[in-house]
């Protein structure tokens, strides 16, 4: 339809026209600045993870689905696997790609739901290792009643390592003490915990018992030890 029979049908001025583009433009412009900072609850499906290391997924619950992307800086730092059907919660914000004329999440966290993702990757990891016979009681050892030499894996700063040691002092308990220093949270924490249990391992000398201990703190603070390295 032309301007000039636009005019005629409408008995005024014609409205302004958009190209696709302007239209898309002013779209990508209300949602990104309405919806910058959202969450969202709903079941994972056709989740796809790229060689780049991102992750392509859909959202969906029983009347909507919207397509969502974590990129790969965001995947590396979760701490269980995504997977078809699992209910998650996820914060983002919402992103127009003009090329499709469509919008998806960006999701820069997310967990599963009912469950924190550090609760069920320890979950899956306790599963794992059962599965492997590494907590069966035959592969426990006994202790002795009287160490004589023991290796202590911990924080030469923090407030473990002086309660072990006026525990000690107040039972009289005459073992001597190898400390092995480790950063005991943080990044790199378990690789350094990790290492250390390895290097008591090889001394030469024999070690009657090995301690690996922290003070307390939440979830998050206790994460290193329960790495599968450690």
């Amino acid at each position: 339809m032309t301007p000039f029979s636009i005019r005629r049908l409408l008995g005024k001025q014609p409205p302004k026209l958009l190209t696709v583009s302007q239209l898309t433009r002013q779209i990508q412009q209300l949602l990104e600045e309405t919806f910058h900072s959202v969450w969202v609850v709903g079941e994972i499906s056709n989740f796809e993870r790229a060689h780049s290391g991102h992750c392509y997924l859909t959202l969906k619950d029983e009347r909507a689905q919207l397509r969502a992307i974590i990129w790969s800086s965001t995947a590396r730092r979760l701490r269980f696997e995504l997977e078809n059907g699992m209910e998650v919660v996820c914060s983002g914000y919402i992103n127009v790609y003009a090329p499709r004329g469509s919008y998806q999440l960006i999701i820069q966290h997310i967990e599963p739901r009912g469950v924190g993702a550090l609760q069920l990757a320890f979950q899956k990891l306790y599963q794992k290792l059962a599965r492997e016979g590494l907590f069966d009681p035959q592969r426990k050892r006994p202790l002795p009643a009287l160490p004589r030499l023991i290796a202590v894996v911990t924080s030469p700063a923090g407030a473990a390592i002086r309660d072990f040691l006026q525990v000690l002092a107040k039972r009289r308990f005459g073992a001597d003490i190898l400390i092995f220093p480790v950063r005991v949270q943080g990044e790199g924490a378990a690789e350094e915990i990790a290492d250390a249990i390895r290097t008591g391992n090889e001394l030469s000398v024999a070690v009657d018992c090995r301690v690996v201990t922290r003070g307390g703190g939440s979830l998050e603070d206790l994460w290193a030890f329960n790495e599968e390295v450690v």
